[in-house]
């Protein structure tokens, strides 16, 4: 997300809205679904999951958690400035465990609601 993508004015307003295996992205200020395409904000897969199995189960990477740090692939890394907020949107199971998860990547001035447990 490169810098001047949104104003102040513009500020970044999301809903977390449940969904069978994570949360849907959905605007706060109109009730709009959003995209995970909106320019405004990245969905990726977490980089080298597969080789991190063990630690992939651990519940702080749960859909919903806030994620402190993370691998991103690496065509992406080079957008992020590195003040960006994460959040862990949808997790892809196999018939016993987590193998993958995509990640909510927005601005830090974001406003994301922390989803209800």
């Amino acid at each position: 997300m490169p810098p001047g993508d949104s104003s102040p004015s513009e500020r970044l307003r999301l809903w977390l809205e449940a969904a069978p295996d994570g949360y849907f992205l959905r605007d706060a200020a109109s009730g709009e679904p959003v995209r995970w395409s909106d320019p405004r904000l990245r969905v990726v897969p977490v980089a080298g999951a597969s080789y991190r199995m063990e630690a992939l189960q651990d519940d702080a990477f749960a859909p919903g958690r806030r994620l402190q740090a993370g691998y991103v692939p690496a065509e992406v890394a080079p957008e992020l400035r590195g003040d960006e907020q994460a959040v862990a949107l949808r997790e892809f199971r196999d018939a016993s465990q987590r193998v993958g998860l995509r990640v909510l990547i927005a601005p830090a001035d974001a406003w994301i609601q922390e989803p209800r447990r």
